[in-house]
């Protein structure tokens, strides 16, 4: 049998998804795509679930795609991971511990909000590999964060720490190394105390509004992956990365 790659729970009207492949730093492959595709199909299926928290467990978040099995197709209803290209109407909570890179940290800015321990870390490290990211950070990244650091944080591939994060506005809620989860219940609590009929049709207004200029950035996305796809330095990044030693780019 397969290693089950999510593990749900609900309370109180909030479904708890916790990503669960430690030994893989939660990297996402096509199982951990189908699981998460699922259990958010599910919020937006259920009318007693009102919102929900996705948490990589105590430890971790999530490393992004596993870039040695990949990470599958796409879902009909949720895009890449089953996350990043979904339109819900129920609120999702990132809960992170630990680290949030490439992948991760687009999933949780996929969420509708973001609770982070003080030792979560959050990074776009594509570029070191001579990739870009491609679920959704050329767009987002610019939203839940200011331009330049966007920019930074993207053009660098360097960390951005949850206190950073959190001055800059990206980050809801700050806490305790272990409390990311219990954090980010109460701030759930705090919706699901609402009208959950007020309080999606507040959210789908506002995603509608932000997201007016989604489908240029997936076509822009889908660009840059392209040209990435054919060049050298995404072949040299990726084997650098699995031979664990420093990429020698071409510049092509």
């Amino acid at each position: 049998m397969s290693e089950q790659r999510t593990h749900l729970t609900v309370q109180d009207h909030v479904l708890i998804i916790t990503m669960t492949r430690p030994a893989k730093r939660n990297a996402i492959d096509s199982e951990m795509t189908l699981a998460l595709d699922t259990a958010l199909n599910r919020l937006e299926d259920e009318s007693d679930l009102w919102a929900a928290i996705i948490t990589g467990g105590p430890k971790m978040f999530c490393a992004g795609t596993d870039m040695a099995a990949t990470s599958g197709a796409p879902t009909e209803r949720g895009g890449v991971y089953g996350v990043v290209g979904r339109t819900r109407s129920k609120p999702l909570i990132a809960a992170v511990e630990g680290i949030a890179f490439g992948g991760g940290f687009e999933v949780a800015m996929a969420c509708d909000m973001i609770v982070a321990a003080t030792n979560a870390r959050f990074g776009l490290p594509e570029v070191k590999r001579g990739l870009v990211a491609t679920s959704g950070a050329i767009f987002r990244a610019s939203r839940v964060l200011p331009l330049n650091i966007a920019k930074q944080v993207m053009l660098t591939g360097t960390e951005l720490s949850s206190a950073e994060g959190h001055r800059h506005g990206m980050v809801n809620e700050l806490c305790n190394p272990g409390e990311a989860l219990q954090t980010a219940l109460a701030l759930a609590a705090q919706i699901t105390a609402n009208s959950p009929v007020s309080v999606q049709q507040s959210l789908q207004a506002v995603d509608a509004l932000a997201s007016i200029n989604d489908d240029q950035g997936w076509v822009l996305t889908a660009k840059a992956k392209k040209v990435i796809n054919e060049s050298a330095d995404a072949k040299e990044g990726v084997a650098a990365f699995f031979e664990k030693r420093p990429p020698v780019w071409k510049g092509f």
